[in-house]
């Protein structure tokens, strides 16, 4: 069974998949003529600076435009950017991390397009509610019914996996590591928070988010930036390995092969996209639910969600591991080459944190638990949707308990069966996106005469 999985994901995430990501991502960065540098001033006006008239909303059916981005951040802000940039250091070396930027500064377009999209094409049912996705605009706009709810099935049981069991294992690990706390009971705790959570619907979800992104991520950076200041000299010589090691090969101690462009690009977009979601039409779901009017200044909130998570986000973990001290490329290399198992991305992680702050492990197990159960509580909308879209009001009921049930095998679950079944997962339902995104494409626009002043 995990040859097949593992064979899966390797099928899924083949350079033409890769390809048709980045693609994607400079087709609509193209199209706007840069418009995340050209019009900087604009989406960050548009978001981070109207964050004082934007944080709540007086519509009984919607949710804030604040509301909206914490739901689709705290889907973005999980695991991903704690575990999955270590690995992709572990399996791509520092390169990696360019590759990241690069997957993010256009994937920035691209979760632009798809929240544009999302907003054109969403409507109210006949309670009042938004309904509205990347399903939508694919049954909507293309006419494709089929395409619709083939994205809808994948993106279902990619919530299953990548939003919910990946980041309920990497909880359960780190809390069992750190405290000594079994992972069933970890498990089980996470699911009575969860059914509290997700049978409040989305108003409930947002409540939850609007408070936890903004503390999880103080408290991360925080920390992170504690790491960084006592290992301040070491930033330069960190940022000239990501930059040297994208384009060249590095040759690891005692002769053994050294890390390739090929594994740099392979693991950084691959994990940039596992972390921010750009291109594969999860968070247009939170963000369909925004009390905004215009497509564009939603889209703006969707670029800035990619550039919070990957190009900040990411960039700081990756620089807390590089400066600390605790990095073995040569180890990993050797490891690799003999078909060992590497030292798992949270614990790499948890090193570096715990080689500078007291209790850095502890530190770091929290901070990965305040992550994960937002991004499980985040997808937990993401899912609902799809399964309402496939099987109305019954099937979301029906996906709620599921949902809920398989935290518990997930917080339990071998970690690289997990990851293998995630990253299978999202590229499948990353596919039909793509396919709307290219169709779609021209009917995206990324200027009004409105939106040229702030």
């Amino acid at each position: 069974m995990e040859e097949l999985i593992h064979g899966l994901q390797r099928l899924v995430w083949g350079p033409g998949m890769l390809v048709f990501f980045l693609g994607t991502g400079i087709r609509f960065t193209l199209d706007s003529k840069f418009f995340q540098i050209r019009k900087i001033h604009i989406w960050m006006g548009k978001t981070l600076g109207a964050l004082k008239n934007v944080r709540k909303t007086e519509k009984e059916h919607s949710i804030s435009q604040f509301q909206s981005f914490c739901t689709a951040l705290a889907a973005t802000l999980g695991t991903g950017n704690i575990t999955g940039v270590a690995t992709a250091l572990i399996f791509g070396g520092p390169g990696a991390v360019f590759w990241m930027w690069v997957s993010a500064f256009f994937g920035m377009m691209t979760n632009y397009a798809e929240n544009y999209l999302g907003i054109r094409y969403r409507y109210k049912d006949q309670k009042g509610r938004w309904k509205g996705g990347a399903m939508v605009y694919m049954e909507k706009g293309l006419n494709s019914r089929v395409l619709a709810v083939l994205f809808a099935v994948c993106c279902l049981i990619a919530s299953l996996g990548m939003g919910n069991m990946v980041q309920g294992n990497s909880m359960a690990k780190g809390l069992e590591s750190a405290f000594g706390i079994p992972p069933f009971i970890t498990g089980s705790v996470c699911m009575i928070l969860l059914a509290m959570i997700v049978t409040g619907g989305v108003k409930r979800v947002a409540a939850l988010t609007e408070k936890l992104v903004p503390l999880m991520a103080g408290i991360y950076f925080l920390g992170a930036l504690a790491v960084l200041a006592a290992n301040w000299q070491a930033v330069p010589q960190a940022m000239s390995l990501i930059f040297t090691q994208a384009f060249q090969i590095r040759a690891g101690a005692g002769g053994a092969a050294g890390y390739t462009v090929r594994q740099a690009i392979r693991m950084g977009v691959a994990r940039g996209i596992f972390s921010n979601e750009a291109g594969l039409g999860s968070s247009v779901m939170a963000h369909v639910q925004s009390d905004v009017e215009s497509p564009q200044v939603q889209g703006m909130w969707g670029m800035l969600e990619v550039f919070i998570d990957t190009m900040v986000g990411c960039t700081v973990t990756a620089l807390v591991i590089l400066v600390s001290g605790v990095y073995q490329p040569e180890l990993y290399l050797d490891q690799i080459s003999r078909g060992i198992e590497t030292i798992d991305g949270t614990t790499l992680t948890g090193q570096a944190f715990g080689a500078v702050i007291p209790w850095g492990a502890q530190f770091l197990a929290a901070a990965t638990a305040l992550f994960a159960f937002a991004t499980i509580a985040g997808w937990s909308y993401f899912g609902e949707q799809t399964a309402a879209y496939l099987g109305k009001e019954r099937g979301a009921a029906v996906y709620r308990y599921i949902y809920i049930l398989i935290t518990l095998p997930g917080c339990i679950m071998a970690p690289s069966l997990i990851w293998d079944l995630s990253d299978a997962f999202n590229g499948m339902m990353a596919l039909p996106n793509l396919v709307a995104l290219f169709f779609l494409g021209k009917q995206v626009k990324y200027e009004e005469l409105s939106l040229i002043h702030i």
